[in-house]
């Protein structure tokens, strides 16, 4: 790496923190400093969760409607709430080169906020994340959570507190991988990989594709998800304009490989949904390595290897 791509690339120091499991009252308190810190970012709710609880929606950029946005999707599955982590990183880093006005791998954050428009879902997910740091608790659904989950310890639990697994839940693939369940085991509610009763069945992800299909100017979606490295385009079958280019750039920002997901991964997920449906550009990040969970103090380091991309991403649309 040269010396101006490592000066480029060199992180703000001046960041929160972040030590802890991101649950819901994490999420939530973080996002509310946010807000008092930054005046200028805007905080809605795509929706809401089964359990009521509010998806909260972060949008960086001016007022202007007509400009052209992408949307970055944290969390889908409850053991991935690092996801949320890389997006709260990314979102004060903003914040933080917005107000100040100044470049982050070469581009004008200031310009950037008057030329671009950024949603991001730091956690979709936001029951499934609780539960899995926090277990089922005094919940209203506790005794049918401890049932779908078989047992107290929600360590593995990646669902929603349906026991729907979100990235299983959108139509694209949904009944190929139906077809699959049984021979899996799978017959209802469960910790993961239950496709869930039809297509976007679940709040949370009929939300995210009400708002995708009403939001003409999201040109890219971006999930992350961990952990493998790995960079899938989502169907291939699908043209998608500039989709290979991009994810070849992708691939270089991050240094993770791109790859075709593969058995049960192949299936219902909103990569997929987003290529069929919009026929726009829709990567899944495969965040860091080891297992889920990955523990928080992973979370800097691979912040480092998606800083890059979060930042150039809006520019390239």
């Amino acid at each position: 790496m040269t010396e101006q791509k490592k000066k480029c690339c060199q992180r703000d120091k001046q960041l929160t923190p972040i030590t802890d499991p991101i649950d819901y009252k994490y999420l939530m308190s973080t996002l509310q400093d946010y807000s008092e810190r930054y005046p200028f970012i805007e905080i809605t709710y795509v929706g809401t969760s089964v359990l009521g609880r509010g998806i909260p929606m972060v949008t960086l950029g001016s007022g202007n409607s007509k400009r052209k946005s992408v949307l970055y999707v944290g969390c889908h599955h409850g053991m991935e709430w690092i996801t949320t982590g890389i997006l709260l990183r990314f979102i004060e880093e903003y914040c933080n080169a917005c107000e100040a006005g100044r470049c982050v791998c070469n581009v004008s954050i200031p310009r950037l906020y008057q030329r671009r428009c950024i949603h991001i879902i730091p956690q979709l997910n936001v029951d499934g994340a609780d539960l899995q740091i926090n277990g089922a608790g005094d919940s209203i659904m506790r005794e049918r959570l401890v049932s779908m989950n078989g047992g107290e310890d929600f360590s593995r639990w990646q669902a929603n507190a349906r026991g729907v697994d979100l990235n299983h839940n959108y139509d694209a693939g949904f009944y190929e991988y139906k077809a699959l369940e049984s021979t899996l085991g799978i017959e209802g509610g469960c910790a993961s990989k239950y496709s869930g009763v039809s297509p976007e069945s679940e709040p949370e992800v009929a939300s995210l594709t009400s708002f995708l299909r009403y939001s003409d100017d999201v040109g890219m979606v971006l999930t992350l998800h961990s952990q493998g490295e790995e960079i899938y385009c989502g169907d291939k079958s699908v043209y998608v304009p500039r989709r290979r280019s991009l994810a070849m750039l992708i691939s270089r920002l991050t240094g993770y490989r791109l790859a075709s997901p593969e058995g049960t991964a192949a299936y219902g997920g909103l990569s997929d949904w987003v290529t069929r449906e919009l026929r726009r550009p829709s990567f899944t990040v495969e965040c860091g390595k080891g297992e889920n969970p990955l523990p928080i103090s992973d979370l800097d380091d691979i912040y480092g290897r998606m800083r890059e991309t979060l930042f150039s991403c809006p520019i390239l649309i």
